[in-house]
């Protein structure tokens, strides 16, 4: 007896499937090249589409892009939350600064489209990427598990954050060995983490000294 259902058609997609599947299917492209592999043109024919179909749902190129890089951020953010709560002896913000090297050093394609391409300057404020770029950075100042004060902790996020996407970018060029500092890339990361914590706990305390002696 034949099955009374209806089986939807291969690479056929129902409204909102196919934002869906450019997306993925352009993050896919992205692990092999960077944000230089995506094209709208031949992601239509991967996915077996008109190449009109693609431009119900992106305006072109450069807001397909945008939508990839922001899952990408999410993405990102998801494994340095699951990073974090995993129970650990290291700090969170040891554990986030490791995922994050590792993250860049495996998906590296992904990790350019985010990082080394035009795409999050051009993002308009309030915009899905740069919400998305936000949560990322909110990890990252939850991870120094730290007060609040001024904004040393926005600074200090931002000096790793800096020195880790040195680390990844010098090692996906092959400039980073570690051999002429004798260290591995995780350990040079796990220096920062130190240093970082250790910078971030004297401005507290410097801070909190001068607040007191003023009051």
């Amino acid at each position: 007896m034949r099955s009374q259902l209806a089986r939807k058609p291969e690479n056929t997609y129902h409204h909102g499937d196919l934002r869906d599947a450019l997306i993925k299917a352009a993050l896919r492209e992205a692990e092999r090249g960077g944000a230089e592999a995506i094209s709208i043109k031949a992601l239509a024919k991967q996915l077996g589409v008109s190449q009109p179909a693609p431009y119900r749902h992106f305006a072109d190129r450069e807001a397909l892009l945008t939508a990839a890089t922001a899952e990408a951020f999410r993405q990102f953010s998801a494994m340095l939350r699951e990073a974090m709560i995993k129970p650990s002896k290291q700090s969170k913000l040891s554990r986030l600064a490791q995922a994050t090297l590792d993250f860049g050093l495996r998906r590296n394609g992904v990790y350019r489209l985010m990082f080394a391409s035009r795409t999050v300057s051009c993002a308009a404020k309030g915009s899905e990427l740069h919400e998305a770029t936000r949560e990322t950075f909110a990890l990252v100042i939850e991870a120094l598990e730290a007060p609040a004060v001024g904004y040393l902790r926005e600074r200090q996020a931002l000096k790793i954050w800096a020195a880790l996407h040195g680390v990844v970018m010098l090692a996906e060029q092959g400039l980073f060995t570690g051999e002429a500092a004798h260290a591995t890339r995780e350990e040079l990361v796990e220096d920062f983490v130190n240093e970082t914590k250790a910078a971030l706990a004297v401005a507290i305390k410097d801070a909190q000294r001068r607040k007191k002696a003023g009051a």
